[in-house]
């Protein structure tokens, strides 16, 4: 994907994109667009919390079925429910073109909205001890915290270019796959490798149906892997 600056029929600067690449069959655009929606941002960090709680042997199995589906359902909640109702909501009013949130403009003010609900999540799983007496697994409070330290790089790169918000959460979840990897002593080959495998596939599809450059996407991994280190680091 190639951009240039042209002067459309209301005499304005537009930018326009041009792909670089073939067009690919319509099988293979649906199926793309499909691995879209199944992989969507908002979706990631639930199927990282649901491994965590669910699939991983240890990090969540002294809490209760009931502790545990309550973690599931806050995830769920400021994950994926808020910044689902904020879109729509922003969209209802006008204040973005379209959910898809095709240009940076279009982007602000979700990247601020969901910056309050991942901080929000972040802060009651950092405190959730002194206030129920059961404890989160650290690496999930730095998950939380990688979450919202992507909004905020995530936003600011949004200034200089269209980050994939895709590849944003692609970064984030091979980052944490390979921090487990390296603090646990467990075999974690099968899951970094569906991990990088779902990476190839969301990043590939992101070419194939949107119109982000290669800068764009390789941009967002970098913002989301940069993000969980810092996240690693400080928590």
């Amino acid at each position: 994907m190639t951009t240039r600056l042209a002067i459309n029929e209301q005499n304005q600067m537009q930018e326009i994109r041009e792909n670089q690449f073939p067009q690919q069959p319509m099988a293979i655009r649906i199926i793309a667009k499909v691995v879209s929606y199944i992989f969507h941002p908002v979706f990631v960090p639930l199927y990282v919390i649901g491994f965590m709680v669910y699939i991983h042997p240890y990090l969540f199995a002294g809490l209760s079925d009931f502790d545990k589906l309550k973690i599931f359902i806050q995830s769920f909640v400021n994950f994926t429910f808020f910044p689902l109702v904020t879109v729509l909501l922003l969209k209802g009013l006008n204040f973005i073109d379209s959910i898809y949130l095709r240009t940076q403009r279009d982007r602000i003010i979700p990247f601020i909205a969901c910056m309050i609900w991942y901080f929000w999540i972040w802060y009651v799983w950092n405190n959730y001890g002194k206030t129920t007496g059961l404890d989160i697994p650290v690496v999930a409070v730095q998950f939380a915290l990688a979450t919202f330290i992507s909004t905020i790089i995530g936003l600011m790169v949004n200034i200089k270019m269209k980050v994939s918000l895709h590849a944003i959460s692609m970064g984030i979840m091979i980052a944490f796959m390979f921090m487990l990897a390296f603090q646990q002593d467990l075999n974690f080959g099968i899951y970094i490798s569906i991990a990088l495998f779902i990476a190839g596939l969301v990043c590939t599809a992101r070419f194939i149906v949107s119109d982000h450059t290669g800068a764009e996407v390789y941009g967002g991994l970098i913002v989301g892997i940069l993000s969980m280190l810092i996240a690693g680091w400080v928590g």
